[in-house]
């Protein structure tokens, strides 16, 4: 299936980017205004890019933008080859054959979708917005304009520019926020682990809508996927150190940690104490979820 336009604008608008330094690290957006110079050239090849002279001194020279915050001379071959973690495209080396070491990458193989979204010159102007309003300061922006042969936008688009989020982004938005509005409200605002609730006039509250098979790794938003839970219930639950058992009991690993304070704030204290649950079953958690949750979470020992 073919990768739209929205999809890769998406990719480019979460890079990897050092940021120890305070600012992006440049080298991967510069290289791929590089590869859109390339497009635009109709220079950009098909299928396979080597890694070759003419690319490197195009990014030598796309990099004197950036000099002066950077200490160190920058080195193609490393934006040519990370950017594989960023789902850009495939580092290979000479053979060939899939390359793990920057050393040894020698040609990138391009997504078809991807080069064609580069040759499209509305898309390709989309993209070269973004990159430059996220990834550079602002007297860096201006010199990039000018040498892409761009006009330089408002302070209002590059902002717009800087924020892009993709279709799916935006989705992804709506629906954990739904799922915090719905897991809150099945369960009242209530803390299922201590009963504890807290809801401000100003539409804050202290419970979370806690995801148990966790979202990362399930990219689940189902309600059956949501518990209700306080701050510290919440933390305790990510770090494993209580589970729920198949009759939605507290099951506490007691042996993992030390604890001491007021009795209603110690979790040893809740061990096989029932839930706080919602009046209707149908919104209590999966059985599934919870499963997942004892086996890849908690642990006794």
């Amino acid at each position: 299936m073919m990768k739209s336009a929205d999809y890769w604008l998406g990719k480019l608008s979460k890079l990897r980017v050092d940021r120890a330094s305070g600012d992006p690290a440049p080298h991967k957006p510069l290289l791929l205004l590089v590869i859109l110079e390339l497009a635009q050239e109709g220079l950009l090849p098909p299928k396979t890019l080597p890694l070759t002279p003419d690319l490197a001194s195009r990014f030598m020279s796309y990099s004197t933008v950036v000099a002066k915050r950077r200490k160190q001379r920058p080195d193609v071959r490393f934006p040519f080859h990370h950017l594989s973690g960023d789902g850009i495209w495939t580092p290979l080396d000479e053979n060939f054959e899939k390359s793990d070491d920057k050393r040894r990458t020698r040609y990138v193989e391009l997504p078809s979708d991807f080069v064609l979204f580069a040759n499209d010159p509305a898309c390709r102007d989309k993209a070269r917005h973004l990159l430059i309003a996220k990834y550079f300061r602002p007297s860096e922006r201006i010199a990039l304009y000018e040498v892409i042969g761009l006009p330089i936008p408002s302070d209002i688009e590059i902002e717009q520019n800087a924020a892009y989020k993709s279709a799916e982004d935006a989705m992804q938005v709506g629906r954990e926020a739904k799922f915090r509005i719905h897991i809150l409200a099945a369960y009242d605002y209530t803390c299922a682990l201590t009963g504890y609730r807290l809801a401000t006039i100003s539409g804050t509250s202290i419970v979370d809508a806690a995801h148990i098979h966790q979202f990362a790794d399930s990219r689940n938003n189902e309600l059956g996927n949501g518990i209700a839970l306080c701050k510290n219930a919440h933390w305790l639950f990510d770090k494993g150190l209580w589970t729920i058992s198949d009759d939605f009991r507290v099951v506490v690993a007691a042996s993992r940690f030390t604890e001491s304070g007021k009795p209603d704030l110690l979790l040893g204290n809740y061990q096989e104490t029932c839930l706080h649950l919602p009046d209707d079953r149908a919104l209590w958690p999966s059985p599934v979820h919870v499963a997942w949750h004892r086996k890849t979470k908690f642990d006794r020992d």
